[in-house]
């Protein structure tokens, strides 16, 4: 019997498989911290007889050559992508034993990316699985505007016609097991669940249930903002990344964590927004642990910037380190665990900004004076609606945008909170009064405010 195991990276919203039988297995699209596909084929019994890669990935660093290394296994990339190490180039129709009776199979499927290779396990010559990338993913496909802007019709012309060889070879009950799709920028619309088959595709992916040009208008239409930093990603892909270092960093005081916010480097707090609303070293920023950290952090962040890191515990630091390195942010510049009242310098006092919800943004909206609603939500979320007179500035734009945030105290949203603390963070460090307005988005509504639809 196969097996398949799925390795979530859940802060960027990916998959990696870990794939095989008795003895020796496979390994699709692995992240940059290796050790945890180690752990999972230790816990097989299994060797890793090979290593392949759908494509080079635009939104995270592959594992791939240390994987490679460390195991010993044949590292397959698809032969048109253009890389600068040894490697296995695999070409359409290539077929490899990955353990007795169990063959993968490459499949050109070009439109995320041109070279993109889907890969088909079959046992005993029957396929069971196909690993898609970034091609047919659950309900939608992987976006094709991210190799170049030039490209992008053509893609999205090719991820159809990608879809749709997978659907006409393919048994219906073949399971679909793509990279991207479960939160991930990669995807051109999120996962409507968590798993899915040939047939359930066929049924309800647009890729095969409507003409090309349509699905190309509609898939263009939909595509939003590209995060800053996947422009660093492919790059770093083709050049090979480096192995990992998650050794603690330097352990930064307060005199060295004053002096690196005065250098003008970023200090990230990990806590939750509740806990940094509460009391913060002036000038940090806030980016949870628990959200989407390596996504906005590295999409806001000046790239190369250095970035220290405050931490509530060692073990919420590790986490962290192990989330930015999957998307290049090696080492931070030191760190400290703890709490503002170890970070602070003697005399110094901690920062602090209210946070709300709409019905209190609501109670005040009546006798509104020298109040600016702020939405940093997407374009796509705010054209379902807004509340009138709110200013729009993404808040993957904001940093750069400060200046054009109206006088007065100002209520951040987002769509639920986490965004609208990571903008109250930013808002407050330029010494802006700031409310992070921490709730769903639907309450604005039912709190009586005006909401602008159409």
């Amino acid at each position: 019997m196969f097996f398949v195991d799925t390795i979530e990276l859940e802060g960027l919203g990916n998959r990696s498989y870990l794939a095989g039988g008795e003895r020796s297995a496979v390994v699709v699209d692995p992240p940059r911290d290796v050790d945890q596909v180690l752990a999972v084929a230790a816990r097989r019994g299994v060797r890793i007889s090979h290593v392949v890669e759908t494509h080079i990935h635009n939104d995270y660093v592959t594992g791939g050559p240390e994987l490679a290394r460390v195991t010993g296994a044949v590292y397959l990339i698809p032969a048109g992508a253009h890389v600068s190490f040894a490697r296995t180039p695999v070409a359409d129709g290539d077929t490899v034993d990955v353990d007795t009776g169990l063959t993968l199979a490459a499949v050109a499927t070009p439109g995320h990316t041109p070279h993109h290779t889907a890969y088909v396990l079959a046992e005993a010559g029957r396929p069971v699985a196909a690993f898609t990338g970034g091609s047919l993913l659950i309900g939608t496909v992987g976006r094709p505007d991210l190799v170049e802007p030039r490209l992008t019709e053509q893609l999205a012309r090719a991820q159809h016609a990608s879809a749709r060889r997978l659907a006409d070879a393919l048994p219906d009950d073949t399971a679909v097991l793509p990279t991207h799709g479960f939160g991930s920028f990669c995807s051109s619309a999120q996962a409507d669940g968590d798993s899915t088959t040939i047939g359930k595709e066929k049924a309800g992916n647009a890729a095969l249930t409507v003409d090309v040009d349509t699905f190309v208008a509609d898939l263009v239409a939909g595509l939003e903002d590209v995060p800053a930093y996947y422009a660093h990603m492919g790059p770093a892909n083709a050049a090979g990344p480096a192995p990992v270092d998650l050794t603690p960093p330097s352990l930064a005081d307060p005199d060295e964590i004053a002096a690196r916010l005065a250098a003008g480097e970023w200090v990230v707090d990990l806590r939750n927004r509740v806990a940094f609303a509460r009391g913060h070293v002036t000038g940090s920023f806030n980016f949870e642990a628990d959200g989407k950290l390596a996504t906005y952090l590295a999409w806001l962040i000046p790239w190369g910037k250095p970035v220290t890191l405050l931490a509530e515990s060692a073990e919420q630091l590790a986490s962290a380190q192990r989330e930015l390195v999957r998307v290049g942010i090696d080492r931070p510049a030191a760190a400290a665990t703890g709490g503002p009242a170890s970070w602070l310098r003697d005399g110094e006092s901690a920062a602090s900004f209210p946070r709300a919800t709409f019905a209190e943004l609501a109670a005040r909206e009546r006798g509104r004076d020298g109040i600016v609603v702020l939405d940093v939500r997407r374009a796509s979320e705010r054209a379902g609606g807004w509340i009138e007179g709110s200013v729009h500035i993404p808040v993957h734009q904001l940093h750069g945008r400060v200046g054009e945030v109206p006088d007065g105290t100002v209520w951040v949203h987002c769509a639920g909170g986490m965004r609208a603390g990571i903008a109250a963070s930013l808002l407050d460090a330029y010494g802006r009064r700031v409310v992070a307005v921490d709730d769903g988005f639907a309450a604005a509504t039912e709190a009586g405010l005006s909401v602008v639809t159409g």
